[in-house]
């Protein structure tokens, strides 16, 4: 439930989530375990639902939340950091006006 990184001073917070343990694709993918599968569907469903009230107390707290799928940043990071890039700057305008 912690971020992997902020910026404090624009009350930014970060998630890089593993596309395993955070369930991307969940409704498609989640009877892919063949093993054990109670067990993981409860797990990543938990994990899942977490995110979710973790977002929702950082935006309560007047924080932006961003959240990167690990693939994506691997695969695409200039999208990634171009996405980031543009948050930034939108509440740096905010913050002049």
């Amino acid at each position: 439930g912690k971020p992997d990184f902020t910026l404090k001073k624009f009350k930014i917070a970060v998630f890089i989530d593993s596309e395993f343990w955070h369930g991307k694709n969940w409704e498609i993918r989640k009877y892919d375990h063949k093993t054990n599968q109670e067990f993981w569907i409860n797990k990543i469903e938990r994990n899942i639902q977490r995110d979710m009230e973790v977002n929702e107390y950082l935006l309560k707290n007047g924080w932006k939340v961003i959240r990167f799928w690990g693939k994506d940043i691997e695969k695409n990071i200039h999208i990634c950091i171009k996405e980031f890039e543009q948050i930034v700057n939108e509440i740096k305008r905010k913050n002049i006006n």
